[in-house]
């Protein structure tokens, strides 16, 4: 099974344009960019045949490159991640078993993550897109309770039936509970990580489907396929001691940092 893993990262982001390029410091005091945290975190994934930067802007294009990254350039029309990845995979002629789409705003994701994730699609043969869930714990949920209380759009939330396949995601904080935990209790509250990985014939569908009302309202481009009558496997992985949080907002880059700090992350 061929893996490519496509990096999409645009400048023009509406609550936070320039995102790619905002400087993340590391235990060490080094500054690296957030698309080469995501970057270097891809290419720590075992078993991946490639991995490119998928971008429509040249400034993000310059600094790839010069880390060393392979990039793909694609149009400034697409609307999301997956129509992205849908214009890398047709641009470099197809051919793969599996499109990973690793967001360039989640640097902490852990290699496991996406092994996993590939794995967890691997053994369910009748799946055709595949997603990262990871349980809370009493921090991390009150970590995106006070995101909400405060109105800014943070982490995303998953539930999904007995057989793994998704029942909704929503930036709201889903299922409610009314219960206090302490910080390091598990909740009935599972954090959806930020990564895909499609069939290519999903893929494919995807850009020639129109936006529905919950992927609009949401905000949330794996709701297109729901909307579709196609299923989202969720696959849960474990943290195994690592902290993991998209950069969202402005307000998240302290609270990256704090979090490589804590871990050692260079």
């Amino acid at each position: 099974m061929s893996v490519l893993i496509a990096i999409p990262a645009r400048y023009a982001s509406s609550r936070y344009p320039g995102k790619p390029l905002v400087g993340l410091r590391g235990a060490s005091g080094q500054t690296l960019s957030l698309i080469e945290r995501s970057w270097r975190a891809a290419m720590e994934v075992s078993g991946i045949d490639r991995v490119v930067v998928a971008t429509d802007d040249t400034r993000i294009q310059d600094a790839a490159q010069a880390f060393g990254a392979e990039v793909v350039m694609t149009s400034p029309y697409c609307a999301n991640g997956t129509e992205r990845c849908a214009e890398v995979h047709a641009a470099l002629g197809g051919g793969y078993d599996i499109v990973v789409n690793l967001q360039g705003d989640a640097p902490l994701t852990p290699a496991w993550f996406i092994e996993d994730l590939v794995a967890g699609l691997l053994n369910a043969p009748t799946a055709e897109i595949a997603t990262p869930v990871l349980r809370c714990d009493g921090e991390t949920l009150q970590g995106l309770l006070n995101d909400r209380k405060a109105g800014r759009v943070g982490g995303t939330t998953a539930v999904f039936a007995q057989d793994n396949h998704a029942l909704y995601f929503s930036k709201e904080v889903i299922p409610f509970t009314s219960r206090d935990y302490s910080e390091d209790a598990q909740t009935p509250v599972f954090h959806h990580v930020g990564v895909y990985a499609y069939r290519p014939a999903a893929l494919a569908a995807y850009p020639g489907w129109q936006v529905g009302p919950l992927e609009q309202l949401e905000g949330l481009e794996q709701l297109r396929f729901m909307e579709n009558g196609r299923s989202v496997l969720c696959v849960e992985v474990e943290a195994k001691g690592r902290q993991f949080w998209e950069l969202n907002n402005p307000e998240d880059v302290p609270r990256l940092e704090a979090m490589m700090a804590a871990m050692g992350l260079e």
